[in-house]
């Protein structure tokens, strides 16, 4: 017994254990990786809290932080609401795409150089090409309003939307059934 026991104890007793330190050389040890991780991910929870610490501000840096957030959704949401507005109200919107057509060259310049500083890598030229769109756009407005107007007198409230007038073989075609193809192969199959 001896023997078998000294044998037991080189290898895993005692203060040293032979197959953990040689699995160890290969594979890290689990319990141990996971205390040095949780470690390193409390330093830089505890840099980047001291890092964004801010003393005690004032109303006015809060306002203006607040502030320096609004330009992107402002303009993202706008557009959307500029999009929607078009379907809802076509002849609202015409009217100030209008007033927009009558703003001077300069002016778009000045708006594309602030908005180009403040968004970055924005270029002139897709101001000038958005104005060009909305001047063309502006042109098609008649088109749009007769084709609406057509687009309503189809509607079912319209009056004699189903008139047929003189056009007898129509009117009796109106009339007259078709019959139902599937509900005859029903019907045949039945029998």
């Amino acid at each position: 017994m001896g023997l078998i026991e000294r044998a037991l104890t080189l290898f895993f007793g005692g203060s040293q254990n032979v197959v953990r330190d040689t699995v160890e050389v290969f594979r890290e040890n689990a319990e141990a990786g996971a205390q040095r991780s949780a470690g390193v991910q409390g330093q830089a929870m505890q840099q980047f809290g001291t890092e964004f610490a801010v003393p005690r501000r004032g109303w006015f840096d809060r306002f203006m932080d607040g502030l320096n957030r609004l330009p992107r959704p402002a303009l993202a949401l706008g557009t959307l609401g500029l999009f929607v507005s078009a379907m809802i109200a076509p002849l609202w919107f015409s009217e100030r795409m209008q007033g927009i057509a009558l703003v001077p060259e300069p002016l778009w310049w000045l708006l594309g150089v602030i908005v180009s500083f403040y968004f970055g890598a924005r270029h002139q030229v897709k101001a000038q090409e958005f104005q060009r769109e909305i001047a063309g756009s502006v042109t098609r407005v008649p088109q749009v309003l007769e084709n609406i107007q057509a687009i309503r007198k189809l509607g079912a409230g319209s009056v004699a939307v189903a008139d047929t007038a003189p056009d007898a073989d129509l009117s009796v075609s109106v009339v007259k059934s078709h019959g139902n193809a599937a509900l005859d192969a029903w019907r045949r199959s039945r029998t």
